[in-house]
């Protein structure tokens, strides 16, 4: 029997490189994988915990991330691509969960406290403006994971303790109510964190250092040609190392040819960053050149983008169901239904 693998995506901008070569990568290895059934949705809810004010923001990218996903070859013939707000078992499983688990645990949440601390703007400098929805959205995710019957859930190292407090509000209902519910179990890959084009650690949509796979060509070329190279490169003739050189770190992300030659010329002077940055924007628009060409038609056929998530929205609400029948059994609450 199949496993059932699900993970999502919040719907707040385009997909970059970050992701592309980050959990995208691992998702296509998955959906081609004959042993899961693949379960992806675009979390719209979780999206709104921290875009409450703006709703057209939210609205607007999950068409656009669904056409970035079908650009870069995730197929609805082995996904049930979803829209999170589209099943109402989610809220349904969200409220009755939330008397399992206590304010207090939320709050310690490792991943939790962390976002609360980077959302000053939103939420305050000591976090005294925060909502109640961001601060239990592990909750709303526990919902999404067994709504699903997900048993593997595919997350980097950074996402345990959400995975986690999942398994504790599994743990905790069917010690109340019965065995009902899966533990769901994470599903670790190594997934690259890809560097901004600022040099700095993390490609991140609200941070500006990154390349997004639906950039134009001109969007694109200035991009690079603002490109963090090695500082101690003043002229075009001076060594450098290409090694703290972003333009390089791309040239090598996306696998362009001649990769030795163009390091042998860093090091020894022969190769102006100027001409360097010309180069990776040629061999960047050959790369995406496909998922372009992909976007294009999507973008042109909104009806086909319609009719894949209303197809994957229906089959993953056919699960939805099943799973809330028996949760409502459990709990005592499958009023009328035998009537």
């Amino acid at each position: 029997m199949k496993k059932t693998v699900l993970t999502g995506i919040r719907p707040t901008g385009n997909l970059h490189f970050g992701h592309y070569f980050g959990a995208c990568q691992n998702w296509l290895k998955l959906q081609d994988n004959s042993n899961y059934d693949f379960y992806l949705e675009i979390a719209d809810i979780q999206a709104l915990t921290d875009n409450f004010d703006n709703p057209e923001k939210v609205r607007i990218n999950v068409r656009e991330i669904t056409i970035d996903m079908l650009s870069i070859g995730i197929d609805p013939e082995k996904v049930h691509l979803f829209i999170q707000s589209k099943i109402p078992e989610i809220a349904e499983l969200t409220v009755l969960y939330s008397n399992l688990v206590t304010m207090a645990r939320l709050y310690r949440n490792p991943t939790v406290k962390t976002e609360i601390a980077q959302k000053k703007a939103l939420f305050g400098h000591d976090g005294e403006s925060v909502t109640y929805g961001f601060v239990g959205y592990p909750v709303s995710q526990a919902a999404d994971i067994t709504a699903f019957d997900g048993q593997l859930i595919p997350v980097g190292e950074d996402q345990l303790p959400l995975i986690e407090q999942c398994r504790e509000i599994v743990r905790k209902f069917n010690s109340i109510y019965g065995d009902t519910l899966r533990e769901p179990e994470p599903l670790l890959s190594e997934t690259p964190r890809i560097k901004g084009l600022d040099g700095g650690e993390k490609m991140g949509k609200s941070l500006g250092n990154g390349i997004f796979l639906a950039d134009d060509e001109e969007t694109i070329k200035k991009k690079i040609m603002g490109a963090v190279t090695d500082p101690d490169k003043i002229h075009k003739d001076d060594p450098a190392n290409p090694d703290v050189c972003m333009v390089y770190y791309y040239h090598k992300l996306i696998g362009s040819d001649n990769l030795e030659n163009i390091c042998k010329e860093c090091k020894s002077g022969k190769r102006g960053c100027v001409g360097c940055k010309k180069q990776l924007v040629a061999n960047m628009l050959e790369f995406l050149k496909p998922i372009h060409e992909k976007r294009a038609y999507y973008e042109a056929h909104p009806d086909v983008v319609d009719e894949i998530l209303i197809k994957g929205t229906k089959e993953a609400r056919e699960k939805s169901i099943q799973v809330m029948k028996q949760v409502k059994h459990a709990i005592k609450i499958d009023y009328f239904e035998n009537d």
